[in-house]
């Protein structure tokens, strides 16, 4: 018995037109329609056999089925659709496989393993290169914004460039026909995220708004740490800012004072080294802090050198978080840093390091080891605490992901998780009793947030149940000086 195709077609178009939910703008009846023309088109061209054309056809017809069930992992769904009717329609189990195997090659990215998947895959896509892309894209933008996988224009056309860029065609003909069309459209998408870049460069209000609420805050908490706790009971902390106490504690120079003076010098080499809007910011928040040191009188509201440490430490350390989250600095230590970085062998670390253990000894040798190690504990409070408020929920993670499915998995992260990847060329194997045996493999390294964690091993657990993923968090990074929001 030959295959029904013309019956099969009638009775799947008719559930495709009537069953699909209608928020689904691209993966629709037409949208079939269209991939089956041109699976035709680039059969006839290219001279495929009937009996393959049919087989073509009909994995075309049947390649977004899967959405009247779900929307999610519908190749599966489609191939379960398939081996359900086809044998009703005189498909053999031989050909219902290798329309499955068709189906589940266009699964981004694409993979086609024969012939015929090559040119579904093509069809599937043909419209990339037509006069009628932005229509299409339009719709299928829509479709992605209802399912969460896009939120904004601007995304959107992030994600179609980094797509256009990746995108290659299989047969000759879709690539004689489309190739050239499809790379004028990725250039007019690359045009037009330039455009919204050199658009939109200024800070919107609320962020101005947010940044000066986070720099004012910051200021408070900075100062009331140091007249409510530190200065009353001559403790001290790392970085300028115990330099000035130390300063402050030795020849009784007025704090707020000796800490502008401090910090000028340093917001000059920001405004050469980091930049304009750094150290516009840097300086006006160093002068808020003088003028609140100024204001707040001192009062001790402790004596126990415990709390004053913990404590001192942690107010201190939030103030200087929030000012850095603001996009600059409270403490120019860092800023000295990267200018002595350039002009010698040590690192950022070890310059912080070299000064805070000059600032400790004079403290020691002047005040008692004790006033010195209370207050080495008053800088790790304050440190600590900029790490939290700076950093947060989304400390960054560093991921490495060993797979046999290394191209699926790259397209998960980069389309869905929205992440760059690096890719490391390697093998895989050298099990114990298998030692000889090893294939080549990418290695896929990123770098998300905490809290993306559990979505990224969700997303690879789906493409490769087996993959071996590791993570360490990422402490630092070279060629920045402190972590923050914003570029300048």
């Amino acid at each position: 018995m030959a295959m029904q195709y013309d019956k099969v077609y009638t009775f799947i178009m008719s559930k495709l037109e009537n069953e699909l939910p209608s928020w689904l703008t691209y993966h629709n009846a037409k949208h079939t329609k269209y991939v089956i023309a041109a699976a035709s088109h680039l059969a006839n061209v290219e001279n495929v056999a009937e009996k393959d054309k049919v087989l073509l056809k009909t994995a075309a017809l049947f390649h977004d089925t899967g959405f009247l069930e779900n929307h999610q992992k519908h190749e599966e769904l489609s191939c379960k659709f398939a081996r359900k009717y086809l044998p009703d329609y005189e498909y053999n189990e031989e050909q219902i496989e290798l329309i499955c195997s068709m189906i589940m090659a266009t699964r981004l990215p694409q993979t086609p393993k024969e012939e015929l998947g090559k040119y579904l895959c093509d069809a599937d896509l043909y419209y990339l290169g037509t006069e009628q892309y932005q229509s299409y894209a339009d719709n299928l933008y829509l479709e992605f914004k209802k399912t969460g996988f896009v939120r904004t224009k601007a995304e959107w056309q992030i994600k179609q460039a980094d797509f256009l860029a990746t995108h290659t065609y299989f047969t000759e003909t879709a690539k004689k026909e489309r190739e050239e069309e499809k790379q004028a459209v990725l250039r007019r998408i690359k045009a037009s995220i330039k455009n919204i870049h050199t658009t939109s460069h200024k800070a919107p209000l609320t962020e101005l708004i947010q940044d000066s609420v986070f720099i004012l805050v910051g200021v408070v908490l900075a100062s009331f740490a140091l007249k409510a706790f530190l200065v009353p009971n001559h403790f001290f902390d790392g970085g300028v800012t115990g330099l000035s106490l130390l300063v402050h504690e030795l020849y009784h120079f007025n704090l707020a004072i000796v800490i502008v003076l401090f910090n000028l010098p340093l917001i000059i080499i920001s405004y050469f080294s980091v930049g304009k809007e750094f150290a516009l910011k840097m300086f006006l928040s160093v002068i808020l802090l003088g003028v609140a040191l100024i204001l707040v009188p001192d009062y001790a509201l402790t004596k126990d050198k415990l709390l004053i440490s913990i404590f001192g430490g942690v107010f201190l350390g939030t103030g200087v978080g929030l000012v850095m989250r603001a996009g600059t600095a409270l403490d120019g230590i860092e800023v000295f840093a990267l200018y002595t970085l350039k002009r010698t062998s040590f690192t950022i670390t070890e310059i912080i390091m070299g000064i805070n253990i000059f600032i400790f000894t004079i403290a020691a040798l002047k005040f008692g080891v004790e006033t010195a190690l209370y207050s080495i504990l008053t800088y790790f409070a304050a440190t600590r605490s900029i790490d939290y408020v700076v950093e947060g929920l989304q400390a960054h993670t560093g991921v490495t992901i060993i797979s046999g499915e290394s191209e699926a998995i790259k397209y998960e992260l980069v389309n869905k998780l929205g992440r760059g990847i690096t890719v490391y060329k390697g093998e895989r194997g050298f099990l114990p009793g298998k030692f000889e045996v090893s294939t080549d493999c990418d290695i896929i390294f990123t770098v998300i947030s905490r809290l993306e964690l559990r979505k990224l091993n969700n997303l690879v657990h789906d493409v490769d149940p087996k993959a071996f993923i590791f993570a360490n968090t990422i402490k630092e990074a070279s060629g920045g000086i402190i972590k923050r929001r914003h570029k300048h």
